[in-house]
């Protein structure tokens, strides 16, 4: 059984609490874990406040953050198949995923280090004579960053990266249910340089860790990826602390294929937008939009290309899909795929968990023209994808504006003014036409609604870690007159 450690002001400590990590595949326990408690929480929060203000990180220039941050991605880098293979034993997602993502979260990292110093200030033409006024972008605080078990690494180098390029420190907790890949990416940031207390990781469970790092008093800002209700906790959290937030939430995202659209391409699209990762995925195309000419055949391509995926070992190259991540992920997805059955929605593939060890789940589809389905309104977080027609392109835009996520979209078409039309149409904040699931550190990434808000990419996201500073600056040499003297 591997042993793992937390990360605390730049030393790795086993704690006083442990627990057990499963093997999602086999439902064994492979790994043994430390548990962050309130005790643990306040000694890394302190560090991080100590390194903000009082260590040498207080004094280390923003090219020399990007240097840190580089030889960051280079280890990163150097490193991602080791990264690749805990997530992957931790979390059941395949190791053909987490390799190429890994390899991808350096670029990431990359990204940032060439953006710490390009976070500038500027200078206000003031409406006062003889004074100058500036804005100076400064580090927002110490950032409270909670990520959950899918994609990790990911979820944590957009946090990461941008808050290090404004100057922030942090602490991190990695998700109970697989935090292995963020406790051994600790050692990474170890060894490239990284004062200590500047980035710390712990793992621990929600009520004893979460809790108490989103209220802390000296957190000033929390960085969340999670459901909606485990959010609204860490919202009444931050009433303790008025941090500020940046909420990702997940989404129901709407996939709309019109019928003149490239149906062997939009068939590749939504099975990767809903089957890659096991569903497991907050931009999962979960309903599927479709036009009622085309329905019956691209539905046919659809239940030929899900019937023909490999489900296996998440650590087989060969397997496309693996297991979920925990077993009441199973439960739930299983559950949520009854009530649907039960209120009417028909079943096209799939539907039944498979026999035998782990937590399994085959790609489903379930078609639910006509029928209040719940599948169409709650997020399964797993391989299952919910079908409806339309007649009209104004029914395709209520259809997929029927929901109270708004992260992710998708439309297929080759009308370039329809295109055009539904890219404003669309609630939600991000829109793919004729692609899906494409992401780059250029490009900001976030919802609306129960989505959430804040963005995470590009340089919006290293803007929301700094606060400004207005500075005054009376350039004139003359005494201020006496205020009670009237002249």
């Amino acid at each position: 059984m591997q042993r793992f450690q937390y990360y605390i002001d730049g030393e790795f400590l086993d704690g006083e609490a442990r627990f057990q990590s499963i093997d999602p595949a086999t439902g064994d326990v492979w790994a043994d874990m430390p548990e962050a408690r309130e005790a643990d929480v306040d000694r890394a929060v302190d560090a991080a406040e100590r390194a903000l203000y009082d260590g040498p990180w207080a004094k280390t220039t923003a090219t020399q953050r990007g240097k840190l941050l580089y030889k960051l991605a280079d280890l990163v880098a150097a490193k991602a198949q080791k990264l690749a293979e805990l997530e992957t034993r931790d979390t059941g997602k395949i190791i053909r995923e987490t390799s190429a993502q890994i390899a991808y979260i350096a670029d990431y990292y990359r990204y940032y280090a060439g953006i710490a110093d390009k976070i500038e200030g500027s200078y206000l033409p003031i409406d006062k004579p003889d004074t100058d006024v500036w804005l100076r972008r400064e580090p927002v605080g110490v950032v409270a960053m909670v990520v959950p078990w899918n994609s990790q690494l990911f979820l944590s180098a957009v946090k990461i990266g941008p808050a290090l390029a404004a100057g922030c420190t942090m602490v991190v907790k990695a998700s109970e249910d697989g935090p292995a890949p963020l406790l051994e990416f600790a050692r990474m940031v170890h060894e490239a340089g990284f004062p200590p207390g500047v980035v710390n990781i712990i793992t621990g469970f929600g009520p004893s860790c979460g809790a108490a790092l989103g209220r802390h008093p000296k957190v000033a800002h929390i960085a969340f990826t999670g459901g909606p209700e485990t959010a609204r906790h860490v919202i009444r959290n931050s009433a303790e602390n008025l941090a500020s937030t940046s909420l990702e939430l997940g989404g129901k995202s709407p996939f709309i294929v019109f019928a003149d659209a490239h149906l062997e391409s939009a068939a590749n699209a939504q099975v990767a937008g809903i089957f890659a990762a096991t569903g497991q995925s907050c931009v999962a195309g979960s309903r599927l939009i479709v036009e009622a000419s085309v329905k019956d055949a691209f539905l046919s391509i659809l239940k030929r290309k899900a019937e023909a995926i490999r489900i296996g070992s998440p650590l087989d190259m060969a397997t496309e899909v693996g297991p979920l991540a925990t077993k009441r992920q199973q439960d739930h997805v299983a559950t949520l795929v009854e009530k649907s059955i039960a209120s009417g929605a028909r079943l096209v593939t799939g539907g039944q968990k498979p026999d035998g060890v782990g937590y399994y789940f085959p790609p489903t589809i379930l078609d639910c023209d006509g029928v209040n389905s719940p599948s169409l309104a709650e997020e399964f977080f797993g391989p299952v994808l919910s079908v409806v027609s339309f007649e009209s392109e104004a029914e395709a835009l209520r259809l997929a504006n029927d929901t109270r996520y708004g992260l992710a979209s998708g439309v297929f078409t080759q009308n370039l003014t329809r295109a055009h039309r539904l890219m404003k149409g669309i609630r939600a904040g991000v829109v793919w036409v004729n692609t899906y699931r494409a992401v780059s550190p250029i490009a900001p990434f976030g919802g609306f609604g129960l989505s959430g808000h804040g963005r995470e990419g590009g340089l919006a996201a290293a803007l929301d870690y700094t606060r400004t500073k207005t500075i005054w600056l009376r350039t004139s040499d003359d005494p201020i007159p006496d205020p009670f003297v009237m002249r």
